[in-house]
């Protein structure tokens, strides 16, 4: 643990002394620590060059993690010995919080009974500096500059219908209604080019992906939603996919939290929300 710790100092200061500093022990202790870790790790992390020091890429990586590790125990900790300061302020889209983190707060509320997730819901990006936020689930491409996210899941589509029409929309798709989200206007074009099948005209567009799923299942037409969004739907059979393999998009869901030192409720639920999507990735 201490090599770690002297390592995740280096990688941040980008400094042996004021690593040393933050340890309390002389920067030889320091440099002692690193080689120790490379030895473990069995290849280099540091580049000792004339005056200063630089990561390797493994290094930078493996820092990197390290760091964040590092927060998600402190917040554990800090969540233990601190009492609640108010509910933990989420913003999310309407959809994602309706049909995918609602229902699986009763879950979340029996591993942390203490404190209290008060959720929002807006298209609109989050300012941390002036929303009342502590997290906030976005979405933007995977290679999206977003300082201090967590990437979630990688946005995937495919058609669904209700199962009184869905042979009928497989069959002729280009006869079908098509049902759409304002939120996201492009997901049936895409479809349709990397399937390479021509839309129908008749598209019918709602104001959130939630409501668009809800018209189909109300056998309206054929809607282009995540899989993750309907899985309820199609095991309780009010969906039928039109498709065996779902469209992988470039939109990846983000998880958002406040530059700095953020709430350690804040680093739990980002905890809890990893091992419910492995879990789900995984089963």
């Amino acid at each position: 643990m201490a090599d770690l710790q002297a390592f995740a100092h280096v990688g941040e200061t980008r400094s042996l002394t004021r690593a040393a500093a933050l340890l309390n022990v002389t920067q030889p202790a320091v440099s002692k620590r690193i080689r120790a870790l490379e030895a473990w790790v069995g290849k280099p992390l540091v580049e000792r060059r004339a005056n200063r020091i630089a990561l390797t890429e493994a290094g930078a990586a493996y820092a990197a993690a390290i760091t964040q590790g590092f927060a998600v125990l402190q917040g554990a900790t800090d969540a233990l010995m601190r009492p609640p300061s108010g509910p933990l302020r989420v913003r999310a889209y309407t959809t994602w919080a309706l049909r995918w983190l609602i229902p699986r707060l009763p879950q979340y509320y029996l591993l942390q009974s203490d404190h209290a997730v008060e959720v929002t819901t807006s298209l609109l990006p989050v300012d941390f500096s002036t929303d009342a936020v502590d997290a906030a689930v976005r979405m933007a491409p995977g290679n999206a500059p977003l300082p201090g996210a967590t990437r979630l899941w990688r946005h995937a589509i495919m058609p669904y219908a209700a199962p009184t029409i869905a042979a009928a929309a497989r069959a002729r798709l280009g006869e079908a209604t098509l049902l759409a989200s304002l939120a996201r206007p492009r997901d049936w074009a895409s479809w349709a080019a990397a399937r390479g099948v021509a839309l129908p005209d008749r598209v019918v567009s709602f104001e959130s992906t939630s409501l668009a799923i809800q018209a189909a299942i109300q056998g309206m037409g054929v809607v282009i939603a995540s899989p993750m969004l309907v899985e309820e739907d199609v095991r309780e059979g009010r969906l039928a996919p039109l498709g065996d393999t779902p469209l992988q998009t470039e939109d990846y869901y983000w998880l958002l939290m406040p530059p700095g030192r953020v709430r350690p409720e804040a680093v739990m639920f980002c905890g809890w929300l990893l091992r419910e999507i492995s879990l789900l990735e995984a089963g």
